[in-house]
């Protein structure tokens, strides 16, 4: 069984977790282990009408932020990657940084030192100097930047068809099978 550390911060796009934890869910042979951050269910409060237990229910192990002592929190204890949907830029920077003061940020450090993989779907617009300079950081030191744009190829009618489709990204960088995104197959004529 595949393990996958789904971290949710407080940026704003909360669906986009919620959207990678229900699609996860329908995959075979994958384990989750969700991480909300302190600020996560804040920001779900204000652009949904989802509660924290419908977040929980999609993941099979949920893991407090603060539990620093979780297994997730060791190299040791062995998953096959992260997504941190949405990232805030505070929590890439705390990444970059190894600034591992909660749980969340010492997952994906953990990530990284054990050359796991780790997706950042971040979600802040625009970017200044110092913001690019923490994602090439991040870049360089291993972790795969998936800014949160919509991918018009696939002619997004609603913005759950947008969120579908960055989710469907995030699981082919992690090698998940997947069928909820669009593939691109050469222009057509309508």
């Amino acid at each position: 069984m595949r393990r996958i550390i789904v971290g949710i911060t407080g940026a704003s796009g909360s669906i986009y977790g919620y959207a990678l934890l229900r699609a996860l869910r329908d995959c075979r042979d994958v384990e989750t282990h969700l991480v909300l951050s302190g600020q996560a269910m804040r920001t779900v409060e204000l652009e949904t009408d989802k509660k924290r237990k419908d977040f929980e229910s999609l993941a099979h192990v949920v893991h407090d932020d603060a539990d620093l002592a979780a297994p997730i929190s060791s190299g040791s204890f062995l998953t096959d990657g992260m997504v941190v949907m949405p990232c805030s830029i505070k929590s890439a920077s705390a990444i970059a940084h190894s600034f591992n003061t909660n749980l969340l940020v010492r997952a994906a450090d953990v990530c990284l030192k054990e050359r796991r993989k780790l997706v950042l779907g971040v979600r802040e617009t625009p970017l200044h100097l110092g913001h690019l300079r923490t994602l090439v950081q991040l870049a360089e030191i291993g972790a795969i930047i998936l800014p949160l744009v919509p991918a018009m190829y696939a002619k997004p009618k609603t913005i759950d068809d947008i969120v579908v489709q960055t989710v469907g990204k995030a699981l082919d960088l992690l090698g998940i099978e997947q069928g909820v995104a669009k593939r691109w197959s050469g222009p057509t004529s309508e």
